[in-house]
């Protein structure tokens, strides 16, 4: 059975003081962090690289670190996020002509491999590479900027992965908070990305928990239901 795993996006954090922000949301009980890399051409928005990456890895040297590439031609920083110590290398596949040669390469780098789709992506697309990677990214907004409605007509791509792949981690991003965890976890999505809704709250522990009693509580009714 797939495991809920909640990650906040550190995009919404105080930049500032981003070391402190990733130790709050690990104490808070964050099950990964959710770090968003934007090059400016993939997406209308530059955020950071592997060395802000690497600078930050000692602040949290226990927590997952995956790593959400929406960058042209992501094998090129393969190798930099691995020795920034980087555990799940997210790639968007509309980015990139050798798929498979990505994989391996991250495989190779000794990272956990996930593949990612934009909204007017068709999640068939994904299909041949399912068996290829850890997780499967279906995006709930337009990648490039935080604080986005959450679209909910994604979640049909979920629901569909959900019943061909019981044990798939399916993670969505984008929008995702309280009010839309519902639609989340019922169509099947085990792994959540959150960012204003548990960053921006004066008590992040308690959003977590909200997001992922929601996430289990529906895991164990399809497990019943199998």
């Amino acid at each position: 059975m797939a495991v809920c795993k909640i990650g906040p996006s550190i995009l919404n954090s105080d930049l500032a003081n981003l070391g402190a922000e990733c130790q709050r949301m690990v104490s808070s009980g964050a099950d990964y962090l959710h770090l968003d890399v934007m090059d400016g051409h993939f997406v209308p928005n530059i955020t950071f690289g592997h060395p802000v990456v690497k600078a930050l890895r000692p602040c949290v040297p226990n927590a997952m670190l995956d790593v959400h590439m929406m960058v042209q031609n992501p094998e090129k920083w393969v190798e930099e996020m691995q020795d920034a110590g980087v555990n799940h290398y997210t790639f968007h596949i509309e980015a990139i002509e050798d798929v498979g040669g990505c994989i391996r390469k991250i495989r190779e780098a000794g990272m956990q491999v996930g593949i990612g789709i934009k909204p007017l992506t068709n999640v068939d697309v994904v299909l041949p590479f399912v068996d290829l990677v850890d997780t499967v990214l279906v995006m709930t907004v337009e990648p490039g900027f935080g604080g986005q409605k959450f679209m909910d007509d994604m979640m049909p791509k979920v629901r569909y992965l959900r019943q061909r792949y019981p044990k798939l981690d399916i993670e969505v991003d984008g929008g995702v908070g309280p009010s839309t965890i519902q639609a989340c976890a019922e169509a099947g999505a085990n792994m959540i990305v959150s960012g204003s809704a548990i960053m921006k709250s004066d008590v992040p522990r308690e959003v977590i928990n909200v997001l992922k009693g929601a996430v289990e509580e529906a895991l164990q009714k399809s497990q019943l239901e199998r």
